[in-house]
């Protein structure tokens, strides 16, 4: 089963208007890292970076200038994501600014079947948060201390090590049946497995002495009515 964790930089936050600047990537093989990644910085083709974008990335209209335009860089993309499951954290702004551009160079959207979002698997596992990838991090103890700014392709490595414990840490990928079906591993339905619980046929023999017991009911009759459990 292969994975591919991306993420983006661009030059604001409106897809119809604003560019992709910077895309990071990062493969997975059965849930572990293979080392292999793609990264490229995009000419914006003279859509200047927004103010408030800089302050997040650092990345300004001066460093783009001599860099590929997005036509330039599809072919190596699509290669590098050909046949895999595609997992980027609040994915809908990521893909949105993809099938943007996509729709630019005549391209047809990302198929949203291959699509995971590993925000929302983090909602459903913590839903009481917070769920950004930092916290997260910190979470899951996953060192982001070079976090200074975002960067497509740091902010990839680090997404990669926090999806693999969303979906069951490292353990996850060691499976004693080798021919199990991947589909059934891929998705938000499968991270979290279901588990019957049954009752036991008889209960178990209780491990209190009768000095165990003795001993609790002088606490009790010590404690009188002044005991939490009679508070009405």
């Amino acid at each position: 089963m292969r994975e591919i964790i991306f993420d983006t930089e661009t030059t604001g936050l409106d897809n119809r208007d604003d560019r992709i600047i910077e895309i990071g990537a990062v493969e997975l093989e059965n849930r572990f890292i293979t080392g292999r990644n793609f990264h490229v910085f995009i000419n914006p083709q003279g859509k200047e970076v927004h103010p408030d974008a800089l302050k997040v990335h650092g990345i300004t209209n001066e460093f783009l200038l001599d860099k590929p335009e997005f036509a330039g860089i599809i072919d190596d993309w699509l290669e590098f994501t050909r046949g895999a499951k595609l997992i980027a954290h609040n994915a809908k702004f990521d893909v949105g600014f993809f099938n943007a551009e996509f729709a630019r160079v005549g391209f047809p959207e990302i198929d949203p079947n291959r699509v995971i979002d590993s925000l929302v698997l983090a909602r459903r596992r913590h839903p009481m948060g917070p769920n950004s990838l930092d916290a997260l991090c910190k979470r899951y103890g996953i060192d982001n201390s070079k976090r200074e700014k975002h960067g497509a392709l740091l902010d990839s490595e680090l997404l990669a090590e926090v999806y693999i414990e969303l979906v069951g840490g490292k353990q996850a990928a060691l499976t004693l049946d080798s021919s199990e079906d991947d589909s059934q591993k891929d998705g938000e339905e499968n991270d979290l497995p279901e588990i019957e619980i049954q009752a036991r046929p008889r209960k178990l023999a209780s491990r209190l002495t009768a000095d165990d017991i003795k001993a609790h009911q002088t606490i009790v009759d010590a404690i009188g009515e002044k005991a939490i459990w009679l508070a009405k």
